[in-house]
């Protein structure tokens, strides 16, 4: 009973005594952490130590510990170092508060120990609002998407939270301004945004710190559409088909069907495929969808139908000796696009014409043109043939070349000019000789002369020799009456030819004059006329 009245006692001492310290701020702090060890000094005293018993203070003094082996100490945690100082084992958040050192050896002294107790940070975990997860674990994020992030950790007291950012190829730096806050908003992300995010969460009694670094990736849709089309490799009789979709991060994945029927012709990211002729056929179709890991869920598509050649030429060309001719070879409806090769003629079909000095071959898309030098008839003349091959078939037109010799134009032009000189003097001939009364009037015409005159007077004189000659030949012979009616058709006419000619030179006296003359020369005129009469044509 008096024990426990002299530790009553003592127990009120010394909470008046810590009241009078708390007052003063006369104490030590100590820091630990939660599962180590710690060791609370009684006093920095050094020398022989009294009596020592520790307390803790929390609404009223706890007996903990004391050097007098009578009194056990509170837990097995609690033993003492050294005659004075508490060793606390296995520290919990419980263990924390206010600890005070009674020793008494020729007076009473009392030490206060402030023990904060730390724990953490510890389970250190970064949230960020993704749209996907990498199978080796990467997040990302699609462009101008919005991300929140958390950073959350296991800690006491709370720990300062701090975020850095490291884009790829550069070094880490405090995102934003030195920002403390355990989260926050990126509203747009964007490419510059790439890369690995750190949150650090230290400790402010320990000083202990953690972090956690996540790598963050921000993918694009491609933003053009898709486009896919089919070509031969330089060298190869394959077909290759290629898909491209361009713009977009990450590469898209490709896949490559036959149409109708879906039968899968191969996947890849790189989206080429490879065919050989076994696979082709005219008119087939294949399609291409690519697929992106932000984009559209259906993906984008394209559809290639591959076919084969058609050729369209004139069938026959001539070339002059020495001259130049230009063969032209149009292919149609081919895809992919087909080779178009010129070869000399059809019995040699595998001999293919190579450009030189003589032979000049151009090639404009789908047409080609093959022209030829100096046309030669025995080298050049014969069957060409112009091929256009794909991989899905071959086709071939034949063109005839024919080589003549030039025509001499001049020679040519000579001759017909010739000929229609020497008709027109042949016919000129023939009016001479056959009409001249025809000639004559044509002189007069262009003399200007009015030549209905002339044949008025013509008339006249031409009715009085009827009328003579019809009276004396009565008493003749019939035949002889028929011949006379026949000369004075010819006698009139020189008479005629006579009186004009006066007539048109004006001397009217021997017009007048003449006719006697004329008249008696009309029986030697009608011997004239029978005598000419007998002459051959």
């Amino acid at each position: 009973m008096a024990a426990r009245a002299s530790e009553t006692w003592v127990l009120v001492c010394l909470g008046v005594l810590l009241a009078r310290w708390v007052a003063a701020g006369l104490e030590a702090v100590v820091i630990g952490e939660v599962h180590e060890d710690i060791t609370l000094h009684c006093g920095n005293v050094s020398g022989q130590r009294g009596l020592v018993t520790w307390y803790r203070n929390d609404s009223e003094p706890v007996f903990l510990l004391s050097s007098n082996a009578s009194l056990p100490p509170a837990t097995p945690r609690f033993s003492l170092e050294n005659a004075s100082s508490l060793h606390i084992e296995a520290l919990s958040l419980q263990d924390e508060g206010n600890y005070t050192c009674w020793e008494v050896l020729n007076k009473t002294r009392w030490f206060r120990v402030w023990l904060q107790v730390a724990s953490g940070p510890d389970q250190v975990e970064v949230n960020i609002s993704t749209t996907g997860m990498l199978p080796n674990g990467t997040l990302y994020v699609a462009k101008g998407s919005q991300v929140d992030f958390t950073c959350s950790s296991s800690s006491w007291p709370p720990p300062m939270v701090e975020w850095w950012f490291q884009a790829p190829n550069s070094r880490a730096e405090p995102f934003g301004n030195n920002l403390t806050v355990s989260n926050f908003t990126l509203l747009l992300m964007s490419q510059n945004l790439q890369g690995n995010y750190t949150c650090v969460a230290t400790n402010s009694l320990s000083g202990r710190h953690r972090k956690v670094t996540t790598e963050l990736l921000v993918y694009s849709p491609p933003p053009s559409a898709l486009q896919c089309w089919a070509e031969i490799p330089p060298g190869s009789f394959l077909l290759q088909l290629t898909c491209l979709w361009d713009g977009g991060y990450p590469d898209p994945n490709f896949l490559w069907t036959e149409e109708p029927g879906g039968v899968i012709v191969g996947t890849s990211n790189l989206g080429v495929e490879m065919l050989n002729r076994s696979q082709l056929s005219d008119g087939r179709k294949f399609k291409c969808v690519g697929r992106h890991i932000v984009g559209p869920e259906s993906g984008a598509s394209c559809v290639v139908q591959i076919k084969s050649p058609s050729i369209l030429s004139e069938p026959m060309k001539t070339c002059l000796v020495g001259g130049n001719v230009t063969l032209s070879c149009q292919v149609t409806g081919a895809y992919p696009h087909a080779k178009i090769l010129w070869l000399r003629n059809l019995t040699q079909p595998d001999t293919i014409i190579q450009p030189n000095s003589r032979h000049i071959i151009s090639v404009n898309g789908q047409s080609s043109t093959l022209t030829i030098r100096n046309c030669s008839q025995d080298l050049d003349e014969g069957y060409y043939v112009c091929r256009a091959e794909n991989p899905v078939g071959v086709r071939q037109v034949d063109i005839w070349l024919n080589v003549k010799e030039p025509l001499n134009i001049v020679g040519i032009v000579g001759t017909i000019v010739s000929l229609l000189l020497l008709g027109l003097a042949i016919i000129s001939g023939l009016l001479l000789y056959y009409s001249p009364a025809f000639c004559w009037k044509l002189g007069n015409t262009f003399r200007g002369q009015d030549m209905g005159d002339v044949m008025v007077l013509v008339e006249s004189e031409e009715e009085m020799e009827v009328e003579e000659n019809a009276a004396g030949g009565e008493e003749e012979v019939q035949e002889e009456a028929n011949e006379r009616e026949e000369l004075p058709k010819e006698i009139p006419k020189h008479g005629h030819i006579h009186r004009v000619t006066a007539l048109v030179n004006g001397n009217v006296d021997w017009m007048g004059n003449g006719l006697q003359a004329l008249q008696d020369d009309s029986s030697e005129q009608q011997s004239d006329v029978i005598q000419e009469e007998d002459r051959p044509v």
